[in-house]
């Protein structure tokens, strides 16, 4: 009786130990499906690498223009041109010299100037005009010189415009409208005291955003300074470290009522000597051809010569050039 009772409870676990085999080889199959399609799809997505064929060269992806097959262009020059410009001790600008004043010497052997020319090169200008209540009785001259500058520059030339009485002003960014500079000039009332040398630092520190390699700043003022921030001191130590050169029209009443004033003329001409440039000095109401017409004659801020000789008996002696 008790083995048939223990025959009968082996009989019916026997179902149920099926059928968890069977739930178990589901899960083993599902999973392995599973990881199966993972494993594909990263493979798929990290490691796709194109076919190459066998023997293949491996492609030239350089620049086109490296790979032309078109000759290097070459040319003969028979005629070698060299910018020229000449300073005195004071290194102040010379003109007004001809051919015959120069000679050309190629490894110590003279040579022929073929071409001798003046070059009118465009400048970038900073005008620093005075508007202080001592240029009272010579504004209109002030504005007459400007207008006389503009009308003898360089078309190409730019310019900035700063006025000054007790501060500085940019009164016009870069231009190379003279008309846009003239019609500041009109609204410009002489009025309250001067800072001469704070318009200098302005003007100087503005050439930072200059277009040409040359550059110069010109003031026309009385040269009298009375509030300025920063010191004469500070103002020709940066001076001497700026490659801009200054000029100076210093315009003055026959007498002079201020003790800046009378020290205008000696400031004015220390602070634009220091670049290589020059002051000049024009006496109310004495006016003669006017001073900013002969800056651009004597000094030739724009001009530089042009001297050109033959370069065809160096070439053919297969030597350096060596200009002296």
């Amino acid at each position: 009786m008790r083995s048939r009772a223990l025959q009968v409870r082996a009989r019916s676990i026997v179902p149920l130990l099926h059928n968890c085999a069977l739930i178990l080889l589901y899960m083993t199959a599902v999973a392995s499906f599973s990881g199966t399609v993972v494993s594909q799809s990263i493979s798929d997505e990290v490691h796709v690498v194109p076919k190459v064929k066998a023997g293949a060269a491996p492609q030239n992806i350089s620049d086109p223009s490296f790979t032309t097959h078109s000759k290097p262009f070459k040319v003969n020059v028979d005629l070698v041109l060299v910018p020229v410009a000449v300073t005195d001790p004071m290194n102040r600008l010379v003109t007004g010299l001809d051919k015959e004043n120069f000679e050309v010497y190629d490894n110590k052997q003279l040579q022929t100037v073929q071409h001798f020319s003046s070059v009118d090169a465009p400048v970038s200008i900073g005008l620093i005009f005075d508007s202080s209540g001592s240029m009272v009785s010579k504004i209109e001259r002030a504005r007459q010189a400007i207008t006389e500058f503009l009308n003898t520059a360089n078309p190409q030339d730019e310019f900035f415009l700063i006025t000054f009485n007790d501060t500085p002003t940019e009164a016009s960014d870069f231009t190379s409208s003279i008309e846009h500079i003239q019609n500041k000039l009109v609204y410009t009332l002489p009025q309250k005291r001067t800072a001469l040398l704070d318009a200098v630092y302005l003007g100087i520190s503005k050439m930072a955003n200059a277009k040409y390699a040359k550059k110069a700043l010109l003031i026309i003022s009385d040269g009298g300074d009375n509030h300025s921030r920063y010191t004469e001191h500070e103002v020709i130590s940066l001076v001497k470290e700026a490659d801009v050169l200054i000029y100076a029209v210093g315009i003055y009443d026959s007498s002079y009522p201020t003790e800046e004033e009378r020290l205008g003329p000696s400031l004015l001409n220390e602070i634009s000597q220091l670049t290589g440039g020059r002051s000049f000095t024009s006496i109310i109401p004495k006016i003669s051809s006017g001073p900013l017409p002969r800056l651009q004659r004597n000094c030739a801020i724009n001009m530089y010569w042009a001297i050109g000789r033959d370069s065809r008996r160096t070439m053919e002696n297969g030597t350096r050039s060596r200009w002296n």
